[in-house]
């Protein structure tokens, strides 16, 4: 088995709360989506990126740039968060750590990203899962051992592997300082990151 770790960046999802396709929101002059995109390719830490779209995915693939990351499609996107980690665990196959990024989280950032990854691949072996933590509070990135692709791949619904994460041995990574964890669900939350990018 491959001893690097794979990103997977999440970007399936409809933005019904956002009211439209948030992949592709306007953030400083770029899509939302390549923001978190770029944060995953800048990161040393991940030797792959894989970037999952689903809605209006051949709209988003038009007007982002995946650079060296492999673009693939969920088709069960309307199911929820679960489907999309499904197929990015799927597209991941070999990797020993898969690093889950969100695709609504554009200030995350790479060292953020490279923290994570760096505790998983010097993690002991009876660690599964590692997350940041923003604040105090868990958040992500957060990195997911292969062992645990059988448990992923029966995942369902929208809560991604929130569950899971409670029943396996995990660490924390403490992320503060290394980026923003803001994620952008609403119009208000997007003109929240916008005026963090503006300063």
């Amino acid at each position: 088995m491959d001893a690097g770790a794979c990103g997977i960046v999440l970007a399936g999802g409809a933005g019904r709360r956002f009211g439209s396709a948030k992949q592709l929101a306007d953030l400083g002059g770029r899509p939302l989506l390549q923001w978190a995109l770029d944060g995953a390719l800048a990161a040393g830490g991940l030797d792959r990126v894989v970037l999952v779209l689903g809605a209006q995915a051949d709209a988003v693939r038009a007007r982002i740039d995946p650079g060296r990351a492999e673009v693939v499609a969920c088709d069960e996107w309307e199911e929820g968060m679960a489907a999309s980690l499904r197929r990015g665990v799927a597209a991941a196959g070999g990797a020993a750590w898969i690093v889950v990024v969100l695709g609504d989280q554009p200030l995350l950032g790479a060292a953020a990203i490279d923290a994570v990854a760096g505790a998983a691949r010097g993690a002991p072996p009876e660690v599964l899962a590692v997350r940041g933590r923003w604040g105090g509070r868990p958040g992500h990135p957060v990195a997911l051992r292969a062992e645990l692709a059988p448990r992923l791949a029966a995942l369902r619904g929208d809560a991604g592997a929130r569950d899971l994460l409670r029943e396996v041995p995990l660490l924390e990574v403490d992320c503060d300082g290394l980026g923003d964890p803001a994620d952008v669900d609403d119009p208000d939350a997007l003109a929240r990151v916008r005026a963090a990018v503006a300063r």
